[in-house]
């Protein structure tokens, strides 16, 4: 154990060690989440290095949408490190390193920006002389909106010693993240800016509350509160002001945030508006002052009287207000609020026409409800404060207001009456509702409602009458009627009454009128009497028209004819608009169109479908359309449109339909009569097959396709009958070789079975061709790996097919595509072989290297058979060229598309084996090279290489698609033997003009010398030549060819038509 103990202390000894000697760089962990706008400040340490060094810091970020992307900011040892987009606020001092240490160093970003949230690397490097440990160190930084927002009204407010200020700051945050705030009260002196504010109270982050050094004890004391009212609110409350307090309030709040190390950091922190507090020494003194809105009113109305305290710190004073009328005393309420009537107000203080009551701690109120005449005259406020002295006695000091003139004129009506109507002509069971307005009243109204005939010889007979107190009592002859409510008077405000008759009758009709009448109350409270002061009135006249001189019932249909499956509407169309006192009842009826021609039918044939009762429920009769399933009725809300639909209609429900409406009236008794009856006109509906709308993409088309590729073609049904068709579709071909009968390839039923055609077998098609449905309108055939025997045009043909209501499908119609002309052809022929000529000369036994290159082919797949040819001349002399007599072809290589050498058509003469000379190389697929090697003087000539291009048809047969040759090498093989006469002569300059130059002038001096001899003699036997008749020999002179190569000599020769 002993020894066990000592090994592991060993290798912990060992293990600091290698720490110590290890650079670490630390920085502050992260993530470290900040507010936009704020200061932030990351700190980098770095320890493990060699002592006595000082260490530079360099800061990079990393955005989060490109984490390997790193931004420089700002170094320690460089002047121009950040990149341009840090640049600018490097510059400015925004961001910068403030050294701590030696090894310490902390990065200020004095107002970060939502850009600069990523991770920061901290890079400190090497100073040792070599490397070990970590030179960097990352954190996360993430930037927040500033959502913080402190709110309090910029006031001034004036208080006396001794009063209570109350002031509310709102404070708020929609910071996603955790947060505390700490929300505190500052006061800064008047007159001394420089001075640090003063700090009242605060609620410190943790929710703790501690205030000032000089406001500790009145906080303990209860002079001093923070409340939060609500999740934003914080009120600051001071009781018992002091001169001290004078100067600006305000609250300053501060959001927190803990990183991850647990300290807390205040993210960002805000005032806001100050209130300046104005403070006055306390005054015992105090002013009277009564007021009212008027001095002048009329008998009835309201008069209200304030008696204002103008006094400091009135709340802690006590004071008593009296009320004087005319030396009467009215009222006196005390310090305790309670009011003393005087004995002539106790009545009407009682009946609620009189209050006395201290609206604040500085206004009393006196109101009268109703003035009198007798209310008129001087109205008094006396105040009396009562202070206790230090002796204990009581002392008390009064004051009274000016007098208040007050003139209360006898009250005279000016009412005006209006009546107003819903409607001046209504139908019978609507509702009639007259509405009397009565303007500038003062006192009650009472209302009486009178109906008389329309000539106005009758005496107007009453309806209703509502009496001051808003009482109703209806006519003898209206009673019954209001009992059921029909008749309904109301009072709706204090001046606006209605009269409603509902279910109106015919018997309704006639001139109504309003008359209004405005009351005065008089005498004393013990006895009441009441003064008619006014009276006005105002008349309508109202028609009532009978329903069954507008009831009119109509048929009517959009579609008379239909086809099969397709739906229809009947709407059956009522008049008048529905009235729930006089409903109706509708029936639809119906006759088979197979009854118009039978003959000994009983009745109108008509049998009935389905009725809407005056309840409103539905009736079903005997005869159903569609077996009931397929036929709905509604109506409107108005009960006027009644509507029947049949969907998916056949053969039955072709046929005559016809609608009867029942007029019911209701009574106030809640019986019914039957009013009238009406029938709407005949509706005929006629049921045929739907007329088709089947069209095919007729559009031609041409499609040339490589062998062996995929040929692809759309059949494409622009429109159908309906959207339940279903659709057969037959694919047909026409051989390109132009038979007139068009083949099957494949028929695709309805259901989504398909069979082939004798087409497809013949022409071995059932495996390559492939049918598809990419959608109910689309339809593809595809035909795999073509062959040109495929060439041919398509067209595919459409059937579609519908189905009935009974369920059989019966086919609508058949149309036949565009024409798809088809054409499948070998590829273009875009072989080329590079056509450069060259001229190259090569020392004997030196190496011929003859290249092929390939820069275009036909397609990717093709492959090569490439052959060496070499043309020489018969003659050494002669000019090498192609096709030129005396030359001669011969196959120097061959390799086929087969990779094998040799071939039939060019048989080398070199043979194969270890000892040729011939070296072939393919570099790539469009590069080959050809070398003889040992050159020798016979290997001169004219080299090119001959290329065919190989495909692999669908049939995997071989065959040989194009050919070509390429450019002329030159080649010149140059002998070892001595130097030859040609390079003698030319290497000597004064030898070659000797040989070449000279003796032209030479022979030309002697052949014109011979040719003046020779005419001199022709002249001289000019006789002669007549006789024999021998031309003279007519030499011209002759043609120089001179070669400045100077590899042959300059030639002398006679061309045709030298010699005449």
């Amino acid at each position: 154990m002993a020894t066990s103990a000592l090994r592991l202390l060993l290798a912990c000894a060992l293990l600091a060690g290698v720490a110590v000697a290890q650079r670490v760089v630390m920085v502050q962990s992260g993530p470290l989440i900040r507010t936009e706008g704020s200061h932030v400040t990351i700190w980098c340490n770095v320890s493990g290095y060699k002592e006595g060094v000082e260490q530079d810091f360099e800061w990079s970020m990393y955005l989060p949408t490109a984490a390997d992307r790193e931004i420089r900011i700002v170094s320690t040892s460089q002047q121009n490190y950040a990149y341009a987009v840090y640049s600018q606020r490097v510059n400015s001092k925004e961001i910068n390193v403030e050294r701590l240490s030696r090894d310490s160093a902390m990065l200020h970003i004095t107002k970060v920006q939502a850009k600069d949230q990523g991770l920061f690397e901290c890079y400190t490097p090497n100073t040792d002389g070599r490397y070990l440990g970590s030179y960097s160190a990352r954190t996360n930084l993430t930037v927040i909106p500033d959502s913080l927002a402190v709110a309090a009204p910029a006031q001034t407010l004036s208080k006396v010693e001794g009063d209570t200020l109350t002031l509310t700051c709102e404070v708020s945050r929609t910071t996603l993240q955790h947060t505390h705030l700490s929300v505190g009260w500052y006061l800064r002196a008047l007159g001394n800016a420089s001075a640090p504010p003063q700090e009242l109270v605060t609620l410190s982050r943790d929710f703790v509350l501690r205030s000032g050094g000089p406001y500790r004890q009145r906080m303990a004391a209860g002079d001093l509160r923070l409340d939060k009212t609500s999740a934003t609110a914080y009120r600051l409350t001071i009781h018992k002001l002091q001169p001290v307090d004078q100067g600006q309030l305000y609250c300053q709040a501060t959001e927190w945030i803990q990183d991850p190390d647990d300290s807390w950091f205040a993210m960002t922190r805000k005032q806001s508006d100050k209130t300046e507090i104005r403070i006055k020494p306390t005054d015992r003194d105090f002013s009277i002052q009564v007021s009212t809105e008027r001095r002048s009113f009329t008998a009835g109305e309201p008069l209200e009287l304030r008696c204002t305290i103008e006094a400091q710190n009135v709340p802690e004073r006590f004071f008593s207000v009296s009320w004087v009328f005319s030396s009467s005393p009215v009222a006196v309420v005390g310090p305790s609020a309670v009011p003393v009537l005087g004995p002539d107000y106790m009545a009407r203080e009682a009946a609620g026409q009189m209050t006395v009551r201290k609206e604040s701690a500085s206004v009393h109120l006196l109101k009268l409800q109703h003035l009198r005449p007798e209310d008129a005259g001087k109205y008094i406020c006396r105040v009396t404060e009562r202070e206790k002295t230090p002796t204990g006695d009581f002392i008390d000091r009064s004051k009274r207001s000016r007098n208040v003139q007050i003139a209360v004129s006898a009250l005279k009506s000016n009412i005006t009456v209006t009546m107003t109507s819903n409607a001046s002509d209504v139908l019978e069971g609507d509702v009639v509702q007259l509405t009397c307005s009565v303007q500038t009243t003062t006192g009650p109204l009472s209302m009486v409602w009178y109906r008389a005939d329309k000539d106005e010889t009758a005496v107007p007979q009453e309806v209703a009458t509502v009496d001051r107190d808003g009482a109703v009592w209806h006519s003898p002859s209206y009673r019954e009627r209001a009992s059921y409510g029909d008749i309904r008077v109301e009072k709706v405000q204090g001046s606006t009454f209605t009269l409603s008759i509902y279910n109106s009758l015919p018997g309704d009709e006639g001139q109504y009128s309003c008359t209004a009448t405005e009351w005065q109350q008089t005498g004393s409270e013990l006895e009441i009497n009441w003064e008619k002061i006014g009276e006005q009135s105002d008349a309508k006249t109202i028609s009532v028209k009978t329903v069954e001189s507008s009831f009119v019932v109509s048929a009517s249909s959009r579609t008379p004819y239909i086809t099969f499956g397709d739906s229809f509407d009947l709407l059956c169309l009522v008049k008048p608009r529905h009235n729930p006192r006089v409903p109706t009842s509708v029936t639809w009826r119906f006759k088979p169109a197979s009854l118009d021609s039978a003959e000994g039918m009983q009745g109108d044939g008509f049998k009935e479908l389905v009725t809407f009762t005056r309840e409103g429920t539905l009736q079903w009769g005997e005869q159903l359309l569609g077996l009931g399933t397929r036929t709905t009725v509604d109506r409107s809300h108005s009960n006027t449109n009644f509507r029947l639909s049949v969907t998916k209609a056949g053969r039955r429900e072709a046929g005559k339909y016809q609608c009867t409406a029942v007029l019911w009236r209701r009574n106030y008794d809640n019986s019914w009569s039957r009013v009238a009856n009406r029938t709407s006109n005949l509706l005929g509906i006629s049921v045929v097959q739907p007329e088709s709308k089947l069209r095919v993409q007729k559009t031609n088309q041409s499609q040339v396709h490589l062998e062996d590729s995929r040929v692809r073609m759309n059949c494409s049904i622009t429109s159908q009958t309906s959207a339940d068709s279903q659709h057969a579709v037959l694919w047909y071909v026409r051989r390109a070789s132009g038979s007139e009968t068009d083949e099957l390839l494949l028929r695709i039923e309805r259901f989504g079975a398909f069979e082939y055609g004798a087409y497809a077998d013949e022409e071995r098609l059932r495996r390559r061709v492939q049918a598809e449905r990419l959608s109910p309108r689309l339809y593809t055939l595809t035909l795999n790996r073509a062959e040109s025997s495929d060439s041919g045009t398509y067209y595919c043909l459409v059937e579609e097919w519908l189905s009935d209501p009974d369920g059989a499908w019966y086919r609508v119609a058949r149309e036949a595509s565009g024409f798809t002309q088809v054409l499948v052809r070998q590829p273009e022929i875009r072989l080329q072989v590079e056509e450069q000529e060259s001229n190259i000369t090569v020392p004997e036994s030196g190496s011929i290297r003859l290249g092929c290159s390939i820069p275009s082919q036909s397609t990717r797949d093709s492959r090569f058979s490439v052959f060496w040819y070499v043309e020489r001349s018969d003659s050494e002399y002669d000019d090498i060229q192609p096709g030129k007599e005396g030359q001669q072809r011969e196959c120097v290589f061959s390799i086929g598309h087969d990779a094998v050498f040799g071939n039939a058509n060019c048989v080398p003469k070199d043979e194969g084996g270890p000892n040729s000379r011939l070296q072939f190389e393919r570099q790539t697929s469009d590069q080959y090279s050809l070398t003889i090697q040992g050159a020798r003087p016979g290997d001169a000539g004219r080299y090119y290489c001959h290329v065919e291009e190989w495909l692999l048809n669908p049939r995997n047969a071989w065959y040989r698609l194009a050919t070509n040759n390429s450019g002329f090498t030159i080649v010149n093989v140059q002998a070892r033997a001595a130097s030859s006469v040609h390079s003698v002569v030319c290497s000597n300059e004064s030898l070659f003009y000797f040989v070449f130059f000279y003796p032209f002038p030479i022979f030309g001096i002697l052949l014109i010398a011979l040719l003046l001899l020779r005419f001199k003699s022709r002249n001289n036997n000019k006789s002669q030549e007549g006789k024999n008749g021998a031309p003279l020999l007519w030499i011209k002179e002759p043609h120089l060819s001179y070669s400045p190569t100077c590899l042959d000599p300059p030639a002398l020769s006679l061309h045709p038509g030298s010699v005449d």
